[in-house]
């Protein structure tokens, strides 16, 4: 279990802010955000390579905060693995508990072990400039996990590795977690790469945290227009919101107007997602509220949907389904569109978003 109270630290222009976080034990949190929030400072403070700064971190239960790296029982595998190039795999498993001076049988014993559970055994006598991406990266796992630390800290493990491997080799870290039984933390910039092996995610902004939950907690509740955006939500209309029963009519340019399930009042930002966004077929006579008409701007297939952008007043982003390209109307086309008043998520319009992004947006 880690736990981190009021951490903040100061490093040139760049400062992480308040950070109070708790990973459970055996849970696999993964630090999500863009580049420059903060993600690595943050893990290599839990490791201690940064022990001047304020707040406390605890490692099940016992305060590490003073203590040097090798004093604290954490795994670290850093962004670049740092695999000793003038060793065997079957040696670089084997350096942290010769440098514990262990005996030679306990050694042979949990190397060979660990070897095994990472599929490595063939691979025991090469040296890491033979080693594939996918084999340096659970190279570096095996000699962080063989010592058995109480937490594993991973730094962008799967930078490094190709696309099509990345999914793969992420459903193997949820393996190895799950065989292990460690506390895991993993740092990493991609949504999609969290969402295979997380339990939880804590986004990161600005060096503070933005949002801890599950994946589905951020998808369908985010809490603010930053995490709204960063986990995919492609529709981010800024609006005037009033009171309408148990909810808000949310009013946008050219007289559009939503109802949402939220109540709120005054300036707001509604966060909607594209999949959300139901395109009528022809002739369908819709039901409900939130009805639009509309113009369709364009239509692009990308690897896993058909991104379909509407003019109903405002750019409104409609995610199809695969396969669903030839049923989608042509640029031009007049169609009807439906947003269920439950998909709109209304936020404070504090405009925290990365410059540029405004600009992006749909308005």
């Amino acid at each position: 279990m880690i736990q981190i109270d009021n951490l903040s630290i100061s490093l040139g222009q760049f400062a992480l802010h308040d950070i109070c976080l708790t990973v459970e034990d055996g849970e696999y949190l993964v630090l999500l955000g863009p580049t420059g929030s903060g993600k690595t400072v943050l893990i290599e403070c839990i490791a201690g390579m940064h022990r001047r700064h304020a707040g406390r971190i605890l490692i099940d239960g016992q305060e590490v905060t003073g203590l040097y790296p090798e004093e604290r029982n954490i795994g670290y595998v850093p962004q670049d693995y740092a695999l000793f190039p003038n060793m065997t795999v079957w040696e670089n498993l084997a350096y942290g508990l010769r440098a514990r001076r262990l005996p030679a049988e306990v050694i042979q014993k949990r190397v060979e072990a660990m070897l095994r559970l990472l599929g490595l055994s063939p691979l025991a006598e090469r040296y890491p400039y033979t080693l594939s991406g996918g084999e340096k990266q659970r190279t570096a796992l095996g000699r962080a996990l063989v010592t058995r630390p109480r937490v594993l800290l991973l730094d962008e493990p799967l930078s490094a590795i190709d696309e099509v491997m990345r999914a793969e080799l992420a459903a193997e870290l949820g393996r190895i977690h799950d065989a292990v039984r460690g506390t895991f933390l993993h740092v990493c910039h991609s949504f999609d790469e969290a969402a295979e092996v997380a339990d939880r995610i804590a986004i990161l902004h600005e060096g503070r945290i933005a949002q801890v939950g599950t994946l589905a907690e951020l998808l369908a509740n985010p809490i603010s227009v930053f995490v709204a955006w960063f986990t995919g939500t492609r529709n981010l209309l800024p609006g005037v919101a009033q009171r309408a029963g148990a909810g808000s009519m949310v009013t946008f340019g050219a007289g559009l107007r939503l109802l949402a399930d939220t109540a709120m009042e005054g300036e707001v930002v509604a966060a909607i997602r594209p999949e959300s966004v139901r395109l009528l077929p022809e002739g369908h006579v819709p039901a409900g509220n939130n009805v639009l008409s509309g113009r369709v701007l364009s239509a692009r297939t990308k690897m896993a949907r058909v991104e379909v952008t509407l003019d109903v007043g405002v750019p409104l982003i409609c995610h199809r389904a695969p396969g669903s390209a030839g049923k989608v109307p042509p640029a031009g086309t007049l169609v009807m569109a439906q947003v269920p008043p439950e998909t709109v998520r209304l936020l404070p319009a504090d405009g925290a978003l990365p410059a540029g992004v405004w600009a992006r947006a749909p308005r």
